[in-house]
């Protein structure tokens, strides 16, 4: 059995024509034998198929997934960047950067505590403080990427100049300041330069908002502040000394009681944007607590008499420098305290270097014949003699090595003890302080002893900034000339208010009260409290001290003394003069004179207590009688009527100035 195949017979392949060569012509014949000729039933040829178009070339792409996988990964990675960054700024380091935004989003502001004022012993304003502004800018607000100009800090400092009379350079300067929001440009400037300030801040502001430049003043601010004034000008201005750039005394009452008198500064901490404060964002402040109100002994009418009478005096003397002192000799207060020339303490820059001084206690210098009261008060209190002691004054004596004489030479005097005080006698004063001893090195401590008791040698207690306490050195290293010199005011050296303190002694029955320049403090509640009592020591018996005060009675009342010139008609005048040698401070040699007076009235019933001294007057006297004793007269005058103290209405026996051998 023939097995028959399901698949289909092969299909028989006709060639097919040969194609021409050449388009459109005929086909080449075929060889002899190639091709089968048409025969009955044949099938007819193929025609030729045309020809086919070029495929176009197929470019494959690379599988994108690698890719996919690469940008995601990267991905990743900032994306675990972003979340350990985000983990170290809210956690690990969270605190510290908070501390950084609040450092830069908060600003701490001191509060200036008012300083308290001064005044004199009736409430009169000796010092005050006035409203200010402390000028001040934020330096990041002056850079180029805030203004877009490249010297923005050059050209405000060019406007701000004048106004503030600073330099240019140092303001600009400031403004450049890096890693900081905050500079003071000028400190305690008046109302009235902030204002001007802020108006032309506004004419910069509207000239910016008209598409003009960048406002550089945009950056200037300002805090509130108090000026320092004294409403009497060069008045107490030794006294009262003044206040620095820095707000702190600088000198007198201002440096003495700065504690009492600056008060106790505040603070507020507030968030700020751009230089300003944002109200709603809240603050902290710890208020400022006032400066305490300080009281003075001194009477601002006395002050004034007594800075006139010595600063038309020096003039008119054309001396270096004199000083007047006047004290309540009962209570130790000190009236008035003047020196010449002074100071206005308003305006520092005029005054002179040498003026911004209180003299009256920072001057030491030899005081001359007003110092011979301590030396008779000793003689007195020891009972080496009485007032009418006679002393025989050659017009020559030799002690030690040295020869001397009074300061006029005269035929030998026959003087009481009183005529020796009343003709200023250094001699007859070197002959009595001779009793005080056995031997002059015995009578050397004696003296020694008094003037210690006198407050020679020691401070005052004031305490005042630059007091000296003088020149006196132990009795038993006074040279060969000292121990003659010192009775009657050379070789020891004193400041105005201790040969004050002197005549304030006997005037006060023999007692030395302390003086004092503060009456008491008025804290921020309004409480007054009183000064420390001033301490009181006996210096001589009362007894002495009545004698002593009617012994200088005779320096001013009789035609013997030389204290003439001092008398003031209804009152019993006690005083005397002085005429030293004067040391110059830039040789050390003896250059000139220092003259003086000192006294107290009533003599009988002492109130006040006057001290005047001149330094080198080198036009007309230099007598202390002469040039201090009219300037003692009209302060003292003054201060009697002031104080209304009654005319004495009563007159006391003349004790004797000489007597006959």
């Amino acid at each position: 059995m023939t097995e028959v195949s399901d698949r289909e017979p092969p299909r028989r392949r006709v060639p097919a024509p040969a194609r021409s060569s050449k388009p459109g012509g005929s086909a080449r014949p075929a060889k002899p034998g190639s091709q089968r000729r048409p025969g009955p039933g044949a099938r007819p040829a193929r025609r030729p198929a045309p020809p086919r178009a070029k495929a176009p070339r197929v470019i494959r792409l690379g599988s994108p997934r690698p890719r996919l996988r690469l940008v995601s990964l990267a991905l990743a990675l900032v994306l675990i960047a972003f979340v350990v960054r985000l983990l170290q700024v809210q956690a690990v380091d969270a605190s510290e950067y908070t501390a950084k935004a609040e450092k830069n989003r908060y600003l701490s502001r001191t509060l200036a505590a008012a300083r308290g004022g001064i005044t004199d012993r009736n409430g009169v304003d000796l010092a005050i403080s006035v409203d200010a502004n402390d000028i001040t800018a934020d330096p990041t607000l002056f850079t180029r990427k805030a203004t877009r100009i490249s010297d923005a800090p050059e050209q405000a400092a060019a406007l701000l100049g004048p106004i503030l009379g600073k330099d240019t350079d140092e303001l600009a300067a400031k403004l450049r300041t890096e890693k900081t929001r905050y500079v003071v440009l000028a400190r305690r400037q008046t109302p009235q330069v902030w204002t001007q300030i802020k108006d032309l801040k506004s004419t910069l502001a509207e000239k910016a908002g008209e598409g003009g430049p960048a406002n550089i003043l945009a950056g200037v601010l300002q805090e509130p502040s108090s000026k320092r004034v004294y409403p009497n000008g060069d008045l107490g201005a030794g006294i009262l000394g003044w206040v620095n750039a820095d707000g702190k005394g600088g000198g007198g009452i201002e440096q003495q009681l700065n504690g009492d008198l600056s008060g106790k500064d505040g603070e507020i901490r507030y968030a700020q944007s751009g230089g300003r404060q944002v109200p709603t964002a809240g603050s902290t402040e710890k208020p400022a607590v006032a400066g305490s109100e300080v009281e003075l002994t001194i009477d601002r009418d006395i002050q004034w008499a007594a800075q006139h009478a010595i600063a038309e005096q020096v003039e008119k003397s054309k001396a270096d420098r004199g000083y007047v002192i006047v004290q309540d000799n009962r209570t130790g207060e000190i009236l008035a305290m003047a020196n010449s020339p002074g100071f206005d303490p308003n305006d520092l820059s005029r005054a002179d270097g040498g003026a911004l001084h209180n003299w009256s206690l920072e001057d030491a210098y030899e005081p001359g014949s007003t110092a011979k009261v301590m030396s008779m008060a000793a003689v007195l209190e020891e009972g080496a003699a009485t007032p009418a002691t006679h002393v025989t004054v050659p017009n020559r004596l030799h002690r030690g090595d040295r020869l001397f004489k009074d300061d006029i030479d005269h035929p030998t005097w026959y003087l009481t003890l009183n005529g020796v005080l009343a003709k200023s006698s250094n001699i007859g004063t070197i002959l009595a302080t001779g009793q005080l001893g056995k031997s002059q090195e015995a009578a050397n401590k004696v003296l020694h002893s008094y003037l210690r008791k006198f407050g020679i040698g020691g401070y005052t207690g004031l305490d005042f900034p630059g007091e000296t306490k003088g020149i006196l050195a132990p009795a038993d290293q006074w040279s060969t000339s000292q121990q003659y010199t010192i009775p009657f005011g050379q070789g020891v050296s004193v400041n105005a208010m201790q040969a004050a303190s002197v005549y304030s002694t006997i005037a006060n029955g023999g007692v030395r009260v302390e003086p004092t320049l503060v009456r008491g403090t008025k804290g921020a509640d309004g409480q007054f409290t009183p000064a420390a009592k001033a301490k009181k020591t006996r210096v001589v018996s009362e007894k002495t001290a009545k004698t002593l005060a009617h012994m200088l009675e005779s320096v001013v009342d009789d035609e013997e003394g030389t204290g003439a010139k001092a008398r003031i008609p209804g009152y019993r005048v006690a005083g005397k003069t002085g005429t030293a040698n004067r040391v110059d401070p830039a040789t050390g040699r003896y250059r000139g004179y220092t003259s003086s007076f000192a006294g107290f009235a009533p003599a009988d019933n002492p109130r006040v207590t006057v001290y005047c001294a001149i330094q080198n007057a080198t036009k007309g006297s230099y007598f202390g009688g002469q040039i201090c004793g009219p300037v003692y007269k009209e302060v003292l005058e003054f201060a009697l009527k002031t104080l209304q103290v009654p005319p004495t209405g009563d007159t006391t026996d003349r004790l004797p100035v000489t007597f006959t051998p």
